[in-house]
């Protein structure tokens, strides 16, 4: 398992901004000292570990003797023979600062401001890979966020990374959630043409979506007759 520490927390403003639809000069002041606030309380670190195949079935492959069962991971690695598990996190200084806020839209701001951050670290480990793998594209699933690739999952993906907790202090709770909760993880892997599992979701309005939901893809994917 590889370590990545010291990593530089870049938040965009604006790009905060946009989320949260902020338009008086007033909020955006309170942004401003939130986001300074989260690159302090933050302490940003990844791990990730280089795994190749070792069989793959219809819905299903094994890696390094675990099976990872999901038809959309499954066709997603078809043309590959090797994968890259992660996870990334904030460290627990942030949420134990959101904790701390007695003003409710504060504290929604922080939170937000959070998960900016948090995408923005993983973008980090995405360039680093990309750099040290020599991987012109790559894209990534994370367990839970496809019901064909539930959360349940997300053991399997530690247990491949072994001492996640021992190497940046992120552990699974019984009902496979992480602590701290900024954190994320997933499997990222090379690809030719991007894939974000929004193209496979019909969730609506949802503030995190990357992509448009898919018909034809999903399809595809087997997700819809």
């Amino acid at each position: 398992m590889e370590i990545l520490e010291k990593i530089p927390l870049q938040i965009d403003p604006q790009k905060v901004m946009k989320i949260l639809r902020v338009v008086h000069n007033r909020e955006a002041e309170l942004i401003e000292g939130l986001i300074e606030k989260a690159k302090i309380c933050s302490k940003p670190k990844a791990a990730y570990k280089l795994c190749y195949i070792d069989e793959k079935s219809d819905d299903a492959v094994v890696v390094e003797g675990l099976q990872l069962k999901s038809n959309v991971l499954r066709k997603n690695l078809d043309p590959v023979e090797r994968l890259f598990p992660y996870v990334v996190t904030l460290g627990s200084g942030l949420e134990e600062a959101v904790k701390e806020i007695d003003d409710p839209l504060a504290k929604y701001y922080l939170d937000v401001i959070g998960n900016v951050a948090l995408n923005a670290v993983r973008k980090q480990l995405h360039n680093h890979l990309c750099k040290k793998f020599v991987l012109k594209k790559i894209s990534f699933m994370s367990p839970g966020s496809l019901q064909e690739w539930p959360i349940e999952e997300q053991g399997q993906l530690f247990e491949l990374l072994a001492d996640v907790e021992g190497a940046i202090g992120v552990r699974l709770t019984p009902s496979f959630l992480m602590i701290p909760t900024k954190s994320v993880s997933g499997i990222y892997f090379q690809t030719k043409v991007s894939f974000f599992n929004c193209q496979l979701c019909q969730r609506g309005k949802c503030p995190g979506r990357k992509a448009r939901y898919d018909e034809n893809l999903a399809r595809e994917y087997g997700i819809k007759e």
